[in-house]
């Protein structure tokens, strides 16, 4: 049977974060599967916040598991990070130990979490003596530098050396990554470890019922990190322009949720200082899973303007709800929506304006969408489990 080793080092440097960023709940919904797919032949692993590398106890890990959902589903509320003194019981608990270091057929790295570090990670390798699977979300910071934060291109291009260099086969969130990394890995004068496309399953968010905005008015949805690849922008300017040419009472509502990220200075002014926006706009910067699922339900639609993604999450979280999506062009959105969403170029504001309103008054653009999600499937973790269970059991071998 195929010993595993999941590395989760990624989890547990979150240990003072409320709310759950995306490659964290990928890194979580890999602890599940893996579980279900080896049972008792999967073991944990981390680069611990201290630098020590080794084993973590598998009694320690699932309640530590545990203990993160627990905090993901109700903690929405609580802003900034806990306090160390608060987390330090955790610390311990999970530093690594050596003992069964070494005993594994497979390590499996989900998250880019010191990957920058290329002779760390060959040297945990090595003491490891097994093959490397490793999971590439995107390559945003080498393919856009220019929405990354200042160094970012270089530290990526250090992660995909080290996945490069050391891999033995690589899974991927869609094609579009697949065909990126292959790219660049070849750019590089070098050969590209089997690549395996695996979409990212949906999240099962909370049963809740439609949020019932007290103004009984439409709203729409953004959702995610406050960023320019995000494309705010566009439609922050979008609802300033209605706002100075539409009567208020038409005017459907913004709800913008998201942490507040990096380089995005006009997007913040816009934001907090325009008066404009103020009476229709409305940022929430964390919130619980009850209280996302709710606004989902009960949105007119998703807006997913990006100009770039490796995958498409809240595409399929909001199909997968019932609500409709409208979203840029690109190829990850396809691969995570399909045919249902009606998909616009992200320069195009008078398209934007446009869509936004028929979804307002439940047009015949929003009624012909809804026809389309008849047909729309979510993608499911455990079809991607099976796929990654797959790769690993063959680099096993």
């Amino acid at each position: 049977m195929t010993r595993v080793v999941l590395d989760i080092s990624r989890l547990i440097s979150r240990v003072r974060h409320s709310r759950p960023s995306g490659v964290d709940r990928v890194e979580m919904a890999y602890c599940r599967g893996l579980l279900a797919e080896f049972g008792d032949n999967l073991a944990f692993s981390a680069v611990h916040p201290t630098g020590r590398y080794g084993r973590i106890d598998r009694n320690v890990a699932l309640d530590y598991l545990d203990h993160l959902e627990e905090r993901w589903a109700h903690q929405g509320d609580i802003g900034g990070q806990r306090s160390i003194p608060a987390v330090l019981p955790w610390m311990r608990r999970l530093m690594p130990v050596r003992k069964g270091v070494g005993a594994a057929n497979v390590v499996v790295q989900v998250s880019p979490h010191h990957l920058d570090q290329t002779e760390k990670k060959r040297e945990i390798l090595a003491r490891e003596r097994g093959k490397f699977v490793c999971l590439v979300h995107d390559l945003i910071p080498i393919e856009y530098p220019e929405y990354a934060r200042p160094g970012g291109r270089r530290l990526h291009e250090a992660r995909m050396t080290t996945v490069a260099e050391l891999a033995d086969a690589v899974i991927v969130n869609s094609a579009a990554t697949g065909a990126s990394l292959s790219n660049w890995i070849e750019a590089q004068g070098k050969a590209p470890p089997p690549i395996n496309v695996a979409l990212l399953g949906t999240q099962e968010l909370p049963v809740t019922p439609a949020l019932e905005p007290d103004d009984e008015k439409p709203y729409f949805l953004c959702l995610g990190t406050i960023e320019p690849r995000k494309n705010h922008l566009l439609i922050l300017h979008l609802w300033r322009s209605m706002a100075q040419t539409m009567p208020a009472e038409e005017i459907p509502n913004l709800v913008v949720i998201g942490r507040r990220g990096w380089e995005n200075e006009q997007i913040v002014d816009l934001l907090d200082r325009s008066p404009a926006l103020a009476p229709f706009v409305k940022e929430i910067n964390s919130c619980g899973d009850d209280e996302l699922a709710g606004m989902l339900r009960g949105a007119s639609a998703l807006l997913m303007p990006s100009f770039a993604e490796g995958y498409g999450m809240p595409i399929a979280e909001a199909l997968a709800l019932g609500t409709p999506v409208l979203a840029s062009d690109l190829a990850a959105h396809w691969e995570a929506g399909g045919n249902a969403p009606d998909y616009l170029d992200p320069l195009d504001g008078p398209a934007w304006r446009a869509a936004v309103l028929d979804y307002a008054k439940e047009g015949a653009m929003r009624s012909a969408q809804v026809e389309r999600m008849r047909d729309w499937h979510a993608p499911d973790w455990s079809d991607h489990m099976k796929i990654a269970a797959e790769v690993i059991t063959r680099t096993a071998s």
